[in-house]
């Protein structure tokens, strides 16, 4: 079976006459006939009734239009892919990353990415939940990788991809360094360092105070590095994701009583239409392995 044989028929059925089918293939009457009996013969009947100047599908012909023609639609797909793949200035993607959101996860990720499709350029833009769900709206970013403590708009298409439980980190030769888990009530009247671009840290202070507690906030900085330092210094603790990217001179405890985790997930506007590169990243992304939780 030729795929001009397919390209052939498929005319045909759409025409109902070989002489207009022959036009549109840009071929000859008496080619395309041949091209159409040739096909019958390897099928095994005939797919068209030839009534003088009236044809129809046969049974046989309208049992194999269907699957013709999703030859011919796959085809088209797997062309249309590798035009794409060779053409790397028109496969660019925009993602939107949470700044709380460590690099660790995401290189492997990234790597097996980039050997898969290397013809995608890919662009990171990090920034506050906030920020990004303005941006994902506008279409400046084609998708974003955030977490939310309230939950997303419905507007959003939202896709899971790993939970990351909340740890509590504290200078070497903190009390809580001698615990291998830190229960929400012992953060009571401690030293806090605020990460003010946490997503959680209004839902970490509620739940604080619920447990009966309460906390000093000492310093606040949006910048991770500096709440780090500030911590390994001894200034105070900060609640921390588990991945994040961490700095020397930290101990880390998981926090219980109750546990505090949080959810990444991969979003996009729910009624707009993924770029190629983007659905090729989601696809990617959400086939992932994600590596289990240390603690």
């Amino acid at each position: 079976m030729e795929l001009h044989q397919i390209r052939y028929f498929l005319a045909v059925s759409e025409t109902l006459n070989f002489t207009r089918a022959a036009e549109a293939c840009s071929v000859t009457q008496p080619a395309l006939s041949r091209a159409i009996q040739q096909l019958e013969h390897e099928i095994g009947g005939p797919l068209f009734r030839r009534e003088r100047s009236l044809t129809h599908l046969t049974d046989l012909g309208k049992l194999m239009l269907p699957q013709l023609q999703r030859i011919i639609d796959t085809l088209g797909e797997v062309k249309r892919e590798a035009r794409e793949l060779s053409a790397p200035a028109k496969l660019q993607l925009t993602a939107g990353i949470m700044c709380t959101i460590g690099p660790t996860r995401f290189t492997a990720l990234l790597s097996d990415f980039r050997m898969r499709c290397p013809a995608i350029g890919l662009r990171m833009i990090e920034g506050v939940p906030a920020d990004l769900a303005s941006r994902l709206e506008k279409g400046a970013i084609d998708i974003a990788l955030m977490a939310s403590a309230t939950g997303f708009p419905e507007h959003f298409e939202v896709r899971p991809l790993y939970r990351e439980r909340f740890l509590i980190a504290c200078p070497a030769g903190h009390r809580f360094a001698k615990m291998t888990s830190i229960p929400i009530a012992e953060v009571n009247g401690e030293n806090y360092l605020l990460r003010t671009n946490c997503e959680y840290r209004n839902a970490i202070a509620d739940l604080i105070k619920n447990c009966g507690g309460s906390i000093n906030i000492c310093y606040r900085s949006e910048r991770e590095d500096w709440i780090q330092n500030m911590v390994a210094g001894g200034l105070g603790i900060c609640f921390i994701p588990e991945f994040s990217a961490l700095f020397p001179g930290l101990e880390l405890r998981p926090v219980i009583e109750p546990e505090l985790w949080r959810e990444v997930s991969l979003v996009s506007m729910r009624d707009r239409t993924l770029t190629p590169a983007a659905s090729r990243f989601v696809k990617a992304v959400s086939a992932y392995n994600w590596p289990e939780s240390r603690f």
